[in-house]
Protein backbone atom coordinates (compact mmCIF):
# COMPACT_ATOMS: atom_id res chain seq x y z
CA UNK A 1 0.00 0.00 0.00
CA UNK A 2 1.09 3.76 -0.93
CA UNK A 3 0.39 5.40 2.80
CA UNK A 4 0.71 2.82 5.33
CA UNK A 5 1.44 4.59 7.96
CA UNK A 6 -1.95 6.75 7.32
CA UNK A 7 -3.47 3.39 6.68
CA UNK A 8 -2.62 2.43 10.37
CA UNK A 9 -3.95 5.70 11.68
CA UNK A 10 -6.95 4.98 10.41
CA UNK A 11 -7.19 1.51 11.58
CA UNK A 12 -6.24 2.61 15.09
CA UNK A 13 -9.41 4.62 15.18
CA UNK A 14 -11.78 1.90 13.89
CA UNK A 15 -14.79 1.46 16.07
CA UNK A 16 -13.92 5.17 17.54
CA UNK A 17 -16.71 7.08 18.88
CA UNK A 18 -16.38 10.41 19.30
CA UNK A 19 -18.30 13.23 21.16
CA UNK A 20 -18.33 16.54 19.14
CA UNK A 21 -20.17 18.42 22.18
CA UNK A 22 -24.17 19.89 21.91
CA UNK A 23 -25.07 15.93 21.46
CA UNK A 24 -23.23 15.51 17.67
CA UNK A 25 -20.88 12.56 16.97
CA UNK A 26 -18.92 10.94 14.89
CA UNK A 27 -18.68 7.41 14.53
CA UNK A 28 -14.91 5.47 12.37
CA UNK A 29 -15.60 2.05 10.80
CA UNK A 30 -12.39 1.03 9.07
CA UNK A 31 -11.41 -2.75 8.25
CA UNK A 32 -8.35 -3.90 6.24
CA UNK A 33 -9.30 -6.03 2.68
CA UNK A 34 -7.50 -7.35 -0.15
CA UNK A 35 -6.71 -4.47 -2.99
CA UNK A 36 -9.69 -4.79 -5.60
CA UNK A 37 -11.12 -2.97 -8.93
CA UNK A 38 -13.65 -1.54 -6.34
CA UNK A 39 -11.39 -1.21 -3.28
CA UNK A 40 -7.44 -0.51 -5.22
CA UNK A 41 -6.32 0.77 -1.95
CA UNK A 42 -7.48 -1.84 -0.12
CA UNK A 43 -9.41 -0.39 2.94
CA UNK A 44 -13.37 -0.32 3.53
CA UNK A 45 -14.46 2.54 5.46
CA UNK A 46 -17.36 4.41 6.96
CA UNK A 47 -16.93 8.17 8.54
CA UNK A 48 -19.84 9.46 9.76
CA UNK A 49 -20.82 12.22 11.77
CA UNK A 50 -24.63 12.20 14.17
CA UNK A 51 -26.97 14.37 14.85
CA UNK A 52 -27.82 14.28 18.35
CA UNK A 53 -31.43 12.41 17.76
CA UNK A 54 -28.54 9.31 16.11
CA UNK A 55 -29.44 10.61 12.17
CA UNK A 56 -26.32 10.85 10.27
CA UNK A 57 -25.24 14.01 8.64
CA UNK A 58 -22.13 13.68 6.84
CA UNK A 59 -20.69 10.53 5.42
CA UNK A 60 -17.68 9.24 4.08
CA UNK A 61 -17.85 5.61 2.92
CA UNK A 62 -16.94 2.83 0.06
CA UNK A 63 -19.47 0.59 0.96
CA UNK A 64 -21.42 1.17 -2.47
CA UNK A 65 -21.70 2.70 -5.80
CA UNK A 66 -22.48 5.84 -6.70
CA UNK A 67 -23.10 7.37 -9.93
CA UNK A 68 -20.82 9.81 -11.52
CA UNK A 69 -22.08 13.19 -11.71
CA UNK A 70 -23.27 14.49 -15.50
CA UNK A 71 -20.00 16.32 -16.19
CA UNK A 72 -17.72 13.22 -16.38
CA UNK A 73 -17.63 11.30 -19.59
CA UNK A 74 -19.30 8.10 -17.92
CA UNK A 75 -22.22 9.48 -16.75
CA UNK A 76 -25.18 7.05 -15.95
CA UNK A 77 -22.47 4.35 -14.96
CA UNK A 78 -21.74 3.11 -11.37
CA UNK A 79 -18.15 3.20 -11.03
CA UNK A 80 -17.28 5.15 -8.29
CA UNK A 81 -17.01 3.34 -4.28
CA UNK A 82 -15.33 6.20 -2.55
CA UNK A 83 -18.20 8.62 -1.82
CA UNK A 84 -19.65 10.91 0.30
CA UNK A 85 -23.09 12.26 1.59
CA UNK A 86 -23.41 15.85 2.55
CA UNK A 87 -26.41 15.62 4.31
CA UNK A 88 -29.21 13.34 5.44
CA UNK A 89 -30.90 12.51 1.81
CA UNK A 90 -27.88 12.73 -0.27
CA UNK A 91 -27.15 9.91 -1.77
CA UNK A 92 -23.80 10.12 -2.44
CA UNK A 93 -21.31 12.02 -4.80
CA UNK A 94 -17.70 10.93 -5.90
CA UNK A 95 -15.04 11.12 -3.63
CA UNK A 96 -11.17 11.02 -4.42
CA UNK A 97 -9.67 8.79 -2.33
CA UNK A 98 -5.72 9.86 -2.00
CA UNK A 99 -4.68 8.04 1.22
CA UNK A 100 -6.42 7.34 4.51
CA UNK A 101 -4.45 10.31 6.37
CA UNK A 102 -6.36 12.42 3.71
CA UNK A 103 -9.05 10.71 3.92
CA UNK A 104 -9.63 11.44 7.85
CA UNK A 105 -8.22 15.48 7.21
CA UNK A 106 -10.96 15.62 4.28
CA UNK A 107 -13.66 14.65 6.76
CA UNK A 108 -12.88 15.99 10.06
CA UNK A 109 -12.30 19.27 8.08
CA UNK A 110 -16.21 19.27 6.72
CA UNK A 111 -17.15 17.81 10.18
CA UNK A 112 -15.85 21.37 11.79
CA UNK A 113 -17.99 23.12 8.78
CA UNK A 114 -21.03 21.27 9.10
CA UNK A 115 -20.84 21.81 13.29
CA UNK A 116 -20.32 25.22 12.65
CA UNK A 117 -23.51 25.73 10.79
CA UNK A 118 -25.58 22.86 12.89
CA UNK A 119 -24.84 23.77 16.60
CA UNK A 120 -26.68 26.48 18.14
CA UNK A 121 -24.90 29.96 18.41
Amino acid sequence: MRDSSGLQNLLDLAGSVIDQGDGYWVKIEAWAVEPSAMVPHGIRYALTLHEPYGRRILGYDNAHTVKQPKKFKYAGQRLAYDHKHRHVSDQGVPYAFVSANQLLSDFFTEVDAVLKLAKPK
